[in-house]
C-alpha cells in the first residue's frame, strides 16, 4: 500500500463518523429470496496486492467518474490493511457517486459493512447493513442472520435474537443447528460463527412468539 500514501492521505481528512444507534423495524415473517447480487465481492481488477492497488488509483485517476468498483476494492483493501479512515472515505465517495437505484449500492453497502464489522464497529455494519435491505422488495435470506450478528456484537441482544428468529421461520431445517454454519455461511470466520452460536443459544434458551 505504499504506493498510495501520497495519493490518498487527503482523502483521510473526509472522513468524519457517522455512527450513530440504527433503530431496525420488527423482522417479516420470512425472508427466502436468493440475494446473491448483493452479497457478491466487488472486484474491479483481480489481485490484492502493491501492484493491483496502484492499478486500481490509476483507473480511478484516469476515469473518475466510472470508477464505482475501483474505488470501493480499493477502500476495502485500505480498510483491511489498517488505514480505516481513508477507507471509510474511500467508501463515501464511492457511495456518492452512485444513485440510489444503481445495483451496485446495496453490494457496496454488504461489503462495506464487512469491512466495519472486522474492524470492531458493529453499529456502523449495522447501519450499511440496513442500507443494502432498506426500501428494496425483496427479502433476503442473508438479513436474518448478518442483521443477528451485528446486533449481538453492539449488545442489542433482545433485538439480535427476534432476527435470528427470522431466519429460523424461513428454514427451521437448517438454522436450528450451529453444526450447519460452515456449510450456510462460508465466508464467515470461525469466530463470526461462534458469535451467531451465542444468538442461537439465546433463541434456543428462549424463542420469541411471533408475530
Amino acid at each position: 500500500m505504499g504506493y498510495l500514501r501520497a495519493g490518498l492521505c487527503g482523502l483521510g481528512l473526509l472522513y468524519a463518523s457517522t455512527s450513530f444507534a440504527q433503530t431496525l423495524p420488527a423482522p417479516a415473517e420470512f425472508y427466502f429470496d436468493n440475494d446473491t447480487r448483493t452479497t457478491a465481492p466487488i472486484v474491479a481488477i483481480a489481485g490484492d496486492d502493491d501492484q493491483t492497488h496502484a492499478r486500481l488509483k490509476q483507473l480511478i485517476d484516469r476515469n473518475a467518474r466510472n470508477a464505482d468498483q475501483a474505488r470501493a476494492q480499493l477502500a476495502q483493501a485500505l480498510m483491511r490493511s489498517g488505514r480505516e479512515a481513508t477507507g471509510r472515505a474511500m467508501y463515501a465517495q464511492a457511495l456518492a457517486s452512485l444513485s440510489a437505484r444503481t445495483p451496485l449500492r446495496s453490494t457496496m453497502h454488504w461489503n462495506y459493512g464487512w469491512d466495519l464489522y472486522r474492524g470492531g464497529h458493529p453499529e456502523d455494519a449495522l447501519d450499511q447493513w440496513w442500507q443494502a435491505l432498506e426500501g428494496r422488495l425483496v427479502r433476503p435470506s442473508w438479513a436474518p442472520p448478518t442483521l443477528a450478528i451485528a446486533l449481538w456484537s453492539a449488545d442489542r441482544r433482545d433485538e439480535a435474537v427476534r432476527w435470528y428468529a427470522a431466519a429460523v421461520r424461513t428454514e427451521p431445517a437448517l438454522w436450528s443447528d450451529p453444526a450447519r454454519y460452515p456449510t450456510l455461511l462460508p465466508d464467515w470466520t470461525d469466530a463470526e460463527r461462534a458469535t451467531l452460536a451465542e444468538v442461537f443459544a439465546a433463541w434456543q434458551a428462549a424463542p420469541p412468539a411471533w408475530p
